[in-house]
């Protein structure tokens, strides 16, 4: 039935108002409607609406479950929830059971049947269409914005609120709440779920240690489902359901605006929609701040993740803010479609991220429509909106070839004409009077007349110059003059060459020229003859002056109509009849289109004027009024009109019969153009926002449809349209209003911009809705439905966003005004029952009169008669005051029975009575402003009570604002403060204190930090901040910002808490924020957080030493991750590493030995530092942390000639990755701390004093790790397996040696050293370390007992021997058999006694590390057994240690695997 259509432009500021399902159908709603498009990867169709909704449309989601891709939803501002069927256009079920404005809505991707809505009050209503129960929740009393249902957990819904809060909720259980996500400070504009179930992680650059959501960083897939978020505060957040935290924050990139169409003085909001495409886990998709949109990477490190679309040529993107996005999946393209503020519809391409096609809507109704004489098939539209459209209809490469115009018009466009000859040139009128030129075809702004219209432009038309314009040469004047008339009824001739000179108004011609002295009938309509020498106007009384030009001389006069003319059309000139150029086509506000044949009056002109009052042609049939005419340039006597009754009718003129009738639209029909290049094909607009292409042979009515309700209503109102007294508006000029019918002229006007429109804000985001707020609704243009044309039918266009607040506002005022088309209400009276009694019959009123004369002349008769009271209460009016007092009493009582206690009042004051009329106010609640201005007159102590009460009365109706204002008219500022903090009117209460109270007060700070507290709850941790710092309360300011936690916060906590003077405070934060830098590997900005302080030089050095540690450990297997950021310093490669530290200090920081003041000091500091014994459990950063303050402890002793403490931070360094099992670390620390190996050693046992028995200790078992490296280093240089070792773990951590390219350990002779071999032999440490384990071995078989004899305790077995040796594992193994026939008891005994041999062993064994002395010994006998490389008395002792203390069964298989 159509072939091209331009749909309405689709409503704003809506979390949800457009979805497309599988098949490729976006739904979209429009003002009340859902529009329905086809969608391809290469073009649009509009397919159908869905009609049924009385207010906006806020909502549309389709099912996406198989087999119901046809089943939608859509929720309204009507309150109601309608279930469509989207294939038939049939209404399938609804429900109305939210109380207030529906603000959200999804379809459950899992319950095929479940449509979850959310109101503004916060209700939450589940539905399920098919058994149609409903389920209301109310999880929190906050707006709903926006709510997405979880495709993974059926049960799980999350709701986005106005004031940042993200609520998870499970339906299963009530409506409770599993989570609360904090951290967004602004409106949730929308939320999507990953549709990935698990939680993957977010990006590759996961450590091995575990880190929190601050720095952006996931670990593995956990249960759950990601949640993401975007809010007006211009972030979007990642979210973890499974730990009920943010994850990852990505703040919006600032992009320049492109493209054109956008006025740049408008301030528009931010809106942020997200969309998650179904099959990218890790890409979503959000708009940005000018109508751009990001595809964001969330594998992606570094800062850009974002990757914008439509980048590769400008014009892509939107010109203004996006609301929605959704996506569906098209053959093997995936395709994404996105709404916007400036009223057009994209698809993209989501694997090009390049725009497909665009699809132009329209924001408010279509005004007009030109079609270019000049460049073939070019369309102008104008629109309410305030823009000018000009299509291309014959693009065959893009079928919406459309350009937008809006510079310089600011206002509705109501009429358009293109130049005759000048290809591009188009000539507008808007709806606030204002003529301009635009030249389509150039980036230039249009050129405006400096005269403007009073009112609205009704036609616009290019004509031949007539006087003055026409005087002069042919260079002087221009071809063709431009003619507007508007609504006051004058029509003005511009120059389009001078369109800054004064327009002349071609009614002083017309008078002139045809001698005419009375004042002439406003116009309202102009059409010249296509060949220039005829001008046709029409006017408000409906009649048409016919003029030649260029003089202007009556030729004719038409009275045929009886109202305004709405449309006049002269016929074309190239018809096969000549005679058919003489037809001139008019239309008014009678359904009624005339055709008169002006033959005769144009070729032989009489003297005086013709009169013409019979048609040659008359088409009845339409309903309503004609808004439109326009003759078919392709046949001859064939015209198409448009009506009020919603309809276009195709004429044959000629034979006077219908052709066919359209009714397509679903609203009134504005205006009407034959396609100007296919016969068969007409373009209607209307006040339903759309443009249709419609063909004329395939439509399947004739006439326009006809109603006998319509008839008989015409018929009974016929009488009350011919009332002169309401005929004109006096004083209005041209406005030509009648009493039961709006003229269509006067109703343009109206809905153009007199009305309830005139209100339209000056940025762009109020839009068009009032244009029908207070207009005719649609009649005749439906068989079934029949309306009375002036009642009043709202129907809002929907694409403002309306806060509730607001919306009740413009309703209220919106009933305030008076309806026109009713009779005006008497106001009810003050002195009812007086009123009353003079309403009587004759007769008694008479008496009245009698009564009256007996009681002022004669007193005997009088007696029975008591003015004021009872039967003579009307005579009170008429006698003296007592009098009239009686009756203010009766009057009194009787406006007190019905209620109306306002009059109460207005009697009591006019008795001078005021406190009883602030009495009766003040019992009843019906103070006022009015009543609270007088009370000053009865006294200061009255005037304060009153206010006390009406501050009562304003906060039962929740005015505390208000409320507070009044008790500061009384001096109590205390209260007012008071009565805003109870009310959580935190910000006003501190403005009102800090305004009028002293600087000094106490009740500001207790303001400052209840306000604080509150924040701090709910998250808001900057502006809580602040609140302490107004309060002086530094220290909080600064606690509450570092609890976010991350980098960012805890930096700027410790700058403030440093400015603020608390320097400890400011301490701990720089440290706090120094470690999280130093695990993210962020060394350069570490260092900057850190020179802050003069107090964390110690610090500085620590985290120096580290960098240079980690960047010297970069190279080997130690290190398996990058570094963020690094000093250029770090890549010193001097041989010595303590040297290396030791420059950098003195050339980065100035420490040197020579202070020994700030020397004593930086000690003092590290060795507070915390440095716990190692475990394998304690991550890598971690433990580098712990030996980089080990290495500076020994360069700060090393600088001092501290030699003892040397060689003992030596030794603590060396042997940290040798207890947790990590062999190459302790081989990596050792290369670096002692270079020379043995020659290092010496060289510090040099510097020792002989006589010190710890000293001696310390650099024995240094002596004896360095020669445990050797050893294995002899042992790799000769090429052995070492598979056989490692399959026979020992406790020492060998099986986590990675196998390395064979080193030289024969270093200056070291290992053929007796030394090198007895160092290792150590017989104290080999009997104190069998004493160990043996203990091990007492533990693990109690163990092993506990457990057999009590199950339960398995957990706690498992960890336990899970922290025990792989030893005494296989032990354990391999004498269970023993384990069985010993006893509990003789355990214990057993391990008392090893105790005491513990105690007996000196604490200097005890104290330090020493190598394995047993594992020395299999290794020795295996270098021999196998290569002949040790002394034999080196073997003899090794052999009887390993008889002595290796009697353990794991020792014992090691040495027979290595040895036999």
């Amino acid at each position: 039935m159509h072939e091209r259509r331009l749909p309405a432009s689709p409503n704003w500021y809506c979390s949800r108002c457009s979805d497309v399902n599988v098949n490729g159908v976006l739904g979209f709603g429009a003002k009340n409607v859902i529009h329905l498009v086809q969608v391809t990867a290469t073009c649009p169709a509009v397919v159908g609406e869905l009609v049924g909704h009385t207010e906006r449309v806020s909502g549309f989601a389709f099912c996406h479950h198989n087999g119901q891709e046809n089943i939608c939803a859509s929720t309204s501002d009507d309150k109601t929830v309608k279930i469509w069927d989207a294939d038939q256009r049939v209404l399938v079920s609804e429900h109305n059971v939210h109380q207030n404005t529906i603000s959200a809505v999804h379809w459950s991707p899992v319950q095929k049947h479940l449509l979850v809505t959310g109101d503004e009050k916060g209700v939450v209503v589940c539905y399920r269409y098919t058994s149609r129960d409903t389920q209301s929740f109310f999880p929190e009393p906050r707006t709903i914005f926006c709510l997405s249902c979880s495709p993974h957990e059926e049960n799980y819904i999350a709701l986005g609120y106005k004031d940042g809060m993200i609520v998870v909720i499970d339906i299963s259980k009530k409506g409770d709440v599993v989570h609360r996500l904090r951290g967004h400070d602004d409106e949730i504009h929308s939320l999507a779920w990953c549709p990935q179930p698990r939680e993957e992680p977010l990006y590759g650059r996961c450590t091995e240690e575990n880190t929190d959501g601050s720095n952006g960083l996931t670990e593995g897939a956990e249960a759950g489902c990601h949640l993401a978020s975007g809010s007006r505060d211009q972030t979007v957040r990642i979210w973890s359901t499974a730990r009920g935290k943010g994850v990852m924050t990505l703040k919006l990139p600032f992009l320049k605006r492109r493209g054109a169409g956008v006025d740049p003085t408008v301030k528009e909001r931010l809106w942020l929609t997200v969309h998650w495409p179904k099959g990218r886990s890790s890409q979503i998709v959000s708009s940005c701040f000018g109508g751009e949109i990001v595809m964001w990477d969330l594998m992606k490190s570094g800062k850009q993740k974002w990757t914008l679309l439509g980048s590769s040529s400008d014009g892509q993107n939107h010109g203004r803010i996006v609301f929605n996005m959704s996506s569906c999946s098209l053959g093997e393209r995936e395709l994404l479609l996105s709404t916007s503020m400036d009223r057009e519809i994209k698809c993209w391409d989501l694997s090009s991220l390049e725009c497909c096609w665009t699809l132009p809507t329209l924001g408010g109704f279509v005004y007009c429509l030109s079609f270019s004489p000049v460049s073939t098939g070019c369309l102008a539209l104008g629109v309410g909106d305030s823009m000018i459209r000009v299509w291309n209809t014959l693009s065959i490469q893009i079928k919406y070839d459309i350009r937008t115009f809006w510079q310089g018009i600011k206002s509705k466009v109501t009429a358009l004409a293109w130049h005759p000859l000048k290809e591009g040139s188009l000539a507008f009128g808007t709806d606030d009077g204002k003529v301009g030129i635009y030249e389509v075809y150039s980036n230039k702004p249009p050129l405006i007349s400096s005269t403007y219209h009073r009112r609205t432009i009704y036609t616009l038309s290019w004509g031949p110059p007539v006087p003055p314009m026409s005087f002069g040469g042919s260079e002087d004047k221009p071809s063709y003059s431009l003619y507007s008339c508007a609504g006051e009824g004058v029509i003005f001739q511009h120059d389009p060459w001078k369109l800054a000179g004064e327009a002349s108004n071609i009614d002083k011609l017309i008078c002139d020229t045809n001698n005419i002295k009375h004042k002439m009938a406003p116009h309202t309509d102009l059409s010249w003859k296509p060949d220039g020498s005829v001008l046709a106007i029409g006017n408000e009384d409906g009649s048409i002056d016919v003029f030649k030009a260029p003089t202007l001389k009556l030729l004719c006069s038409v009275q045929q109509h009886h109202k305004i003319i709405n449309a006049l059309r002269w016929h074309h000139e190239h018809s096969a009849r000549s005679d058919l150029q003489y037809l001139l086509a008019s239309g008014s506000s009678s359904a009624t289109v005339y055709i008169h044949d002006l033959r005769s009056a144009i070729e032989t002109p009489s003297e005086s004027s013709a009169l013409v009052t019979e048609p040659f042609r008359t088409l009845s049939g339409h309903t309503n009024k004609i808004t439109g005419l326009a003759w078919s340039p392709h046949h001859d006597g064939r015209l198409v009109t448009v009506c009020y009754d919603g309809t276009a009718q195709v004429w044959d003129v000629l034979k006077e019969q219908p052709v066919c009738n359209y009714r397509g639209h679903s609203g009134r029909l504005m205006c009407v153009q034959w396609s100007s290049v296919h016969p068969d094909l007409i373009w209607t607009g209307g006040d339903d926002f759309t443009l249709h292409e419609w063909a004329v042979s395939k439509q399947e009515h004739v006439t326009p449809p006809k109603s006998k309700k319509r008839v008989d209503m015409e018929k009974k109102r016929a009488p009350q349209k011919k009332s002169k007294k309401k005929k004109k508006a006096p004083g209005k000029g041209g406005m030509k209003a009648e009493e039961s019918e709006l003229p269509s002229r006067e109703e343009h006007k109206r809905a153009a911009g007199s009305g309830a429109e005139d209100q339209q804000s000056e940025n762009d985001e109020e839009e068009d809705e009032r244009e029908s707020a207070d207009r005719p609704s649609v009649t005749g243009w439906s068989g079934e439905k029949d309306v009375d044309t002036c009642s009043a039918e709202r129907v809002q266009n929907g694409e403002k966003f309306i806060h509730a607040v607001k919306r009740e506002v413009k309703e209220e005022k919106r009933r305030e005004k008076p309806d026109v088309s009713l009779k005006k209400r008497k106001p009810r009276s003050i002195l009812p029952l007086s009123t009353t009694m003079d309403h009587r019959p004759k007769e008694e009123l008479q008496k009245d009169c009698l009564t009256l004369a007996a009681v002022r002349h004669s007193q005997g008769q009088a007696e029975m008669c008591v003015p004021g009271a009872g039967d003579h209460i009307q005579l009170g009016l008429f006698t003296d005051r007592d009098a009239l007092y009686r009756m203010f009493q009766v009057e009194e009582e009787s406006h007190v029975e019905a209620g109306h206690y306002d009059s109460v009042m207005y009697l009591r004051l006019w008795k001078g009575d005021l406190i009883g009329a602030l009495n009766i106010a003040t019992e009843k609640g019906e103070l006022n402003d009015h009543l609270l201005s007088l009370t000053p007159m009865a006294g200061y102590q009255v005037w304060s009570r009153t206010v006390e009460a009406y501050v009562r009365q304003l906060c039962l109706h929740e005015q505390f604002l208000k409320a507070a204002s009044h008790l500061i008219s009384i001096h109590k500022i205390y209260e007012a403060i008071n009565l805003l903090k109870d009310h959580q009117f935190y910000r006003e209460a501190i403005a009102l204190a800090k305004a009028r109270l002293q600087p000094e007060d106490p009740v500001q700070r207790d303001l400052y930090m209840s306000w604080a507290a509150v924040l701090e709850k709910d998250g808001h941790y900057a502006t809580a901040a602040k609140c302490y710092l107004a309060a002086d309360a530094s220290f909080d300011a600064a606690k509450v910002i570092a609890k976010k936690g991350d980098v960012t916060s805890l930096r700027t906590a410790a700058n403030l808490a440093w400015l603020s003077g608390e320097s400890e405070l400011a301490h701990s934060l720089s440290l706090r924020c120094a470690k999280d830098l130093m695990l993210s590997q962020d060394w350069l900005t570490t260092q900057e957080v850190l020179k802050t302080q003069d107090s964390l030089l110690a610090h500085r050095l620590l985290y120096c030493v580290n960098e240079l540690l980690t960047h010297r450990l970069t190279d080997t297997d130690v290190i398996t991750w990058s570094l963020a950021s690094s000093h250029d310093w770090s890549g010193s490669q001097d041989e010595h590493f303590l040297c290396t530290v030791h420059t950098v200090w003195e050339r980065e920081f100035g420490v040197t030995a020579d202070d020994l003041v700030k020397f004593k000091t930086i000690l003092q500091q590290l060795k507070a530092i915390e440095n716990p014994p190692v475990t394998a459990s304690v991550p890598m950063k971690q433990l580098l942390s712990y030996i980089s303050l080990d290495v500076t402890l020994c360069a700060l002793s090393q600088l001092s000639c501290d030699w003892p403490s040397v060689l003992e931070e030596l030794l603590r360094a060396v042997t940290r990755g040798f207890e947790v099992g990590r062999f190459s670390l302790m081989s990596e620390m050792s290369r670096l701390l002692l270079p020379q190996g043995l020659d290092s050693m010496a060289f510090y046992k040099a510097k020792l004093c002989p006589a010190d028995e710890k000293t001696l200790v310390v650099s024995r078992n240094m002596e004896a790790f360095v020669c445990y490296g050797l050893l294995y280093k002899k042992w790799w240089s000769h090429g052995t397996n070492t598979s056989t070792l490692t399959d026979n773990k020992t406790s020492n951590g060998h099986h986590s040696i990675e196998q390395k390219q064979p080193e030289e350990a024969d270093r200056n002779g070291e290992a053929q050293s007796e030394g090198f071999w007895k160092v290792l032999l150590s017989e104290p440490h080999a009997s104190f370390q069998a004493i160990q384990r043996a203990v091990a071995d007492i533990q693990s078989r109690v163990l092993s007992l506990v457990h057999r004899h009590n199950p339960s305790t398995d957990s706690l077995l498992t960890s336990a021997t899970e922290t025990s040796s792989v030893t005494h594992l296989s032990e354990e193994h391999d004498g269970a058999h023993s384990e069985e026939s010993q006893s509990f008891a003789s355990l214990t005994a057993r391990a008392a006694e090893y105790h005491k041999e513990l105690a007996a062993v000196p604490e200097m064994i005890k104290k330090y590390p020493f190598p394995d002395v047993m594992e020395c010994c299999i290794v020795l006998l295996y270098l021999d057994q196998h290569f002949a490389l040790i002394p034999q008395h080196i073997i003899s002792a090794a052999t009887a240690l390993l008889h002595k203390y290796g009697s353990t069964a794991s020792l014992h298989k090691a040495w027979q695997r290595l040895t036999h």
